[in-house]
């Protein structure tokens, strides 16, 4: 069901890969809300997925662009305003990756050319989004940005490597960005913490079947789903949460506030 949230507001979504990637499903349920939005994502990755029929799902265009390039990102705001007819209200930033975890590297034994390229990647490139559309005013008052993250920013999880540190990294330039955005254009900027999901990135993180039981069995309310993490999402993109900034939302059932579970226990 449809609630029209988006009405009339125009945004960019970065990271759709494929039918099982959560910007896909984000992309999605704006296009339902009456969003207009244009979709990016690396060239790589335009060649690999499938966004085109995202693209012709949802009514729209797709610009190529590789987020840890200044060049590109803008490029992609100065074409992305020109077809939406004006500034964005809406950004969405999934994006994430590592060379260390895909080559089976240990925290301890990281190859630190690697290290870079995953911190770059998975959380400088929302800074350099950020700073790009703050110098070119390309995001309207009180539009809203969102950036997906997970708990092993606070925690320590196994196989997650590298990633944690760029999480991290990530939930700190959403606050620091929140700041000085909010006081000069009231745009929020907040990350989503999500349960494990079975995403192409995700799903390269060593032993994720089994996080992915675990954490469902720890979560009260067990994972939230890709499809359930987009509403939650498009709530922050709306009207509904015109105060909510600077925040580590966590979307994962109650897995963060948990010690142990029976279900965990009896696992």
């Amino acid at each position: 069901m449809a609630y029209n949230l988006l009405k009339g507001k125009k945004g960019i979504v970065f990271g759709a890969l494929n039918e099982q990637s959560i910007a896909w499903k984000v992309a999605e349920k704006a296009f339902e809300e009456g969003a207009e939005i244009v979709l990016t994502n690396a060239p790589i990755a335009l060649r690999m997925g499938t966004i085109n029929e995202l693209a012709e799902k949802t009514n729209a265009k797709v610009i190529s662009a590789d987020a840890t390039s200044l060049e590109d990102l803008e490029n992609l705001f100065k074409e992305a305003m020109a077809i939406l007819g004006g500034k964005v209200d809406f950004v969405l930033h999934s994006i994430g990756m590592s060379p260390n975890v895909r080559k089976g590297l240990d925290y301890d034994a990281l190859n630190y050319s690697y290290y870079h390229k995953t911190l770059d990647i998975s959380a400088f490139s929302l800074h350099k989004v950020l700073s790009t559309a703050r110098k070119m005013d390309a995001i309207n008052e009180w539009g809203s940005v969102v950036a997906l993250s997970y708990v092993a920013a606070q925690r320590t999880f196994a196989g997650y490597n590298d990633m944690a540190d760029a999480k991290a990294i990530l939930e700190s330039i959403a606050r620091s960005f929140g700041y000085m955005y909010g006081r000069s254009k009231q745009i929020r900027i907040n990350t989503v913490s999500q349960s494990p999901t079975q995403t192409t990135a995700g799903s390269g993180v060593s032993g994720f079947d089994k996080l992915e039981d675990f954490s469902d069995r720890m979560s009260p309310l067990g994972n939230a789903t890709a499809a359930e993490c987009a509403d939650y999402c498009i709530t922050l993109f709306s009207d509904l949460t015109r105060k909510v900034t600077m925040q580590n939302l966590f979307h994962d059932g109650g897995f963060s506030s948990m010690g142990m579970s029976y279900r965990a226990i009896e696992q």
